[in-house]
């Protein structure tokens, strides 16, 4: 019989095109992965990897187990999705993902909705960037993600995936108190272009946000400092050392030594909930999305004003 942790070690293998793909996705070591392919060739009696120059490539054979192994595990949290919404209830474990400023402004609300109202369901947060959720969603490592995108940058998706919008999240440009532009009611990118900026570390989704949009109004950025944490860039900016974005999610009272403006034409970033269409029918799926929209439409008025259509009814669910 096949063992299915091997089928889902192969499907990573061809998902990521190489054995380290596979392992860095599955945060397993390399030869974690190719003792497990070694054993899988060995039941199926077939050779499933080849190589191909310095790496590897899947066989005729290995492409045919894949493709079956991918219909095997789809169909296994189908079934698994199917027995959970049988039950009728939200119950067993459900792991979640979220970007840090929802994992602060959203999941204290939602996870404490969750706890009161399904008892019997476990549920577990990971702190995850948008691209590293969907990846890990994809996988099988995680349930649900909450993601976003960038009102002119599109977060991309896989095929396979639902969502559900959560919220509009506005940001405005942080600056220090003594700024030019502090004080003033709206602001321009164009006013910041002799600015050092303060941005997200490279690689981010954030990060390559900023920089097309800035480019994007003829700006060319000057990064001098890069953080994780907007708590951290907005102390930097406090100092006096840049400017930066500041959404509002999640963002709490500001540090002293700082003036915040919004954008004449708004920044906003779309949140919204991702999971795999294998387990919409399951009932703690939908239980996390209705306390997700729940901690969303308890951010008042206010403390952050949202647009009213920045929070829309999840239809049909």
């Amino acid at each position: 019989m096949l063992n299915l942790e091997r089928l889902r070690i192969l499907c990573a293998v061809a998902r990521h095109g190489s054995v380290r793909g596979a392992a860095e996705g599955l945060h397993v070591t390399t030869s974690a992965v190719s003792q497990q392919m070694a054993k899988l060739e060995r039941e199926t009696g077939q050779q499933l990897l080849a190589r191909n120059g310095r790496g590897i490539r899947l066989t005729d054979a290995g492409r045919l187990l894949a493709e079956h192994a991918r219909r095997i595990l789809s169909q296994l949290e189908l079934a698994e999705a199917e027995l959970e919404a049988h039950r009728g209830q939200a119950v067993g474990e459900l792991v979640l993902g979220a970007f840090p400023t929802a994992a602060r402004g959203l999941f204290p609300a939602a996870l404490a909705a969750l706890r009161a109202d399904h008892p019997r369901l476990r549920v577990r947060m990971r702190e995850l960037e948008p691209e590293d959720s969907v990846r890990t969603l994809v996988r099988g490592d995680i349930d649900l993600a909450v993601v976003l995108d960038w009102y002119n940058r599109p977060l991309s998706l896989p095929g396979g995936l639902a969502k559900a919008p959560l919220l509009d999240d506005l940001a405005d440009v942080a600056m220090p108190a003594d700024h030019p532009r502090a004080g003033a009611e709206w602001v321009e990118l164009a006013d910041f272009a002799d600015d050092e900026w303060i941005s997200w570390p490279g690689g981010e989704f954030c990060h390559d946000w900023l920089l097309f949009t800035l480019r994007g109004q003829g700006i060319e950025p000057k990064l001098c400092h890069t953080a994780g944490e907007h708590s951290t860039q907005l102390a930097l900016v406090g100092a006096g050392l840049g400017v930066a974005v500041a959404p509002r999610l999640g963002r709490g009272p500001l540090p002293r030594g700082i003036a915040v403006a919004p954008v004449r034409h708004p920044m906003k970033r779309h949140v919204y909930a991702v999971w795999r269409e294998d387990a919409d029918r399951r009932p703690s799926i939908r239980a996390a999305v209705r306390a997700l929209r729940g901690a969303a439409e308890g951010i008042t008025e206010d403390r952050w004003p949202v647009r009213e259509e920045g929070i829309r009814p999840l239809a049909g669910r």
